[in-house]
């Protein structure tokens, strides 16, 4: 398959875009201005924009293109598909061979217990169904009013009314008339920016103690289920302290609650393991997926439901799902992705190749006078941007300033490395190759470089008092 390499100029693409796509997380008007950057094809780590550029993927897409971009593999599975079944529903008593396998194999892959999926056309959308889910669960076991979630503040779940809920992030709360009534949220295990004094085993245990406190202040009798990501993605790459998961866990054994890890991220190899569940050593009931599912091929997700959730849920009418649950397309390209994950051993690979090279690069580039520390799991990591090493100060700019200072350098230089606040996001494709991490490196130094004289000559180093 050849790729599109004759296009309208990149003005005029940029004009027509304005003028009708409407840009997510976007102030349109100031995209409009500005223009946006078209890419027009990808190859392995690497994009390819209308001005001819070689922009190096340091985001994985949206942390979704684990097995790298332009698989010849995926594009004949999902023709082929295409040809023989392109769409069918999964409602009305009625199933399809792409989403049996899948479902098949997805159980193979999860945890021990974990063997049921309830698909979805994306993270969002699994994580609206895991609202319902928990809910109706504790219903049928007759505990109606035990229905609360809690979450995470500045955590992500989706965009979704219900996931966005779910998530903590205030920006998007102050829109929408989000959270819906019985999503709480408590403290977020980000030592960095908010431990202070405490060391960060006392912190990590201090902060999933809140857990305990928020069950006990509404009532174990009113709380279904906690959600949080194995490792913050979109929060920061926040990686937890060692004594928080352990606790985490212990507490939703003891007040009965549902665990949700949402792996939207961490799954499919991201953090090392087939699930970040495991990287850190939890017991979910339900696990949220999608991204690495698909390597974004196809847009799919879904939650793994343990046998428990399984059969209460199984013996009502879940009166819930989707046009696309199960899409045939989708599922076919999933599974093809699977398959590639498993025989060309690429999660063993992230353990021993790619992991321990992007570990050893950021541990020099934390070096440089703007970096305030590194957060790493696996192939996904953060950068923490700071005034002041020492004290971990935050910018006296307002949040974001810097970091966006830092990935427009990035861009110039191309490179994709995103910000989340004053930190820079690192979630590279899987099959990214020691060559090109150092490549990595180099353009990444280059953009700090550049952010930090910046800063020096518009005084802008100054810590927040």
């Amino acid at each position: 398959m050849s790729a599109i390499t004759n296009h309208m100029p990149t003005a005029e693409l940029q004009a027509l875009d304005a003028a009708h796509h409407m840009h997510p997380f976007t102030t349109n008007d100031e995209l409009a201005d500005k223009g946006a950057r078209v890419i027009t094809r990808a190859k392995g780590v690497y994009l390819t924009d209308s001005e001819g550029n070689q922009i190096l993927d340091g985001m994985a897409g949206l942390w979704c293109v684990n097995i790298g971009y332009g698989r010849k593999e995926m594009a004949e599975v999902a023709a082929r598909q295409m040809m023989e079944l392109p769409y069918y529903n999964t409602f009305f008593m009625t199933t399809h061979v792409p989403a049996i396998a899948l479902a098949q194999e997805i159980a193979k892959l999860a945890p021990e217990g974990l063997n049921h999926v309830f698909f979805a056309g994306s993270g969002s959308e699994a994580n609206d169904t895991n609202i319902r889910m928990v809910r109706t669960y504790w219903a049928e076991k007759g505990k109606p009013g035990k229905s609360h979630i809690i979450s995470r503040k500045n955590a992500y779940h989706g965009s979704s009314v219900g996931s966005g809920s779910l998530g903590g992030m205030n920006y998007m709360h102050a829109q929408g008339g989000m959270p819906i009534p019985g999503i709480h949220h408590i403290n977020q295990p980000d030592w960095w920016a908010e431990g202070g004094d405490m060391t960060p085993e006392a912190f990590g245990l201090a902060r999933a103690q809140e857990l305990e406190a928020k069950i006990i202040e509404l009532g174990e009798d009113k709380v279904a289920a906690f959600i949080a990501e194995p490792v913050q993605g979109a929060g920061g790459v926040i990686v937890p302290p060692e004594s928080y998961w352990p606790e985490i866990q212990r507490i939703c054994d003891a007040y009965d609650i549902l665990l949700i890890a949402d792996e939207v991220i961490c799954g499919f190899g991201r953090t090392g393991n087939w699930f970040g569940s495991q990287t850190m050593g939890i017991r979910p009931h339900i696990m949220t997926i999608a991204k690495g599912l698909s390597s974004g091929y196809q847009p799919i997700g879904g939650s793994i439901v343990c046998d428990e959730v399984a059969e209460v849920i199984s013996a009502t009418e879940f009166n819930h799902g989707y046009t696309y649950s199960g899409h045939p397309v989708a599922a076919a390209v999933a599974m093809e992705n699977l398959r590639i994950l498993q025989e060309e051993d690429i999660i063993e690979r992230v353990r021993t190749v790619g992991a321990p090279a992007l570990r050893a690069g950021l541990e020099k580039l934390a070096e440089h006078p703007l970096v305030g520390g590194l957060s790493i799991k696996g192939m996904m990591a953060s950068l923490p941007l700071t005034p002041h090493k020492e004290s971990r100060a935050k910018f006296a700019a307002d949040a974001g300033t810097v970091g966006y200072m830092c990935r427009e350098r990035c861009f110039a230089n191309n490179l994709v490395m995103r910000h989340v606040g004053d930190r820079m996001i690192i979630s590279p494709p899987l099959i990214i190759e020691p060559e090109d991490i150092d490549v990595f490196m180099t353009r990444a130094r280059t953009a700090l470089d550049e952010t930090y004289a910046q800063l020096k000559e518009q005084d802008m180093l100054k810590s927040a008092s």
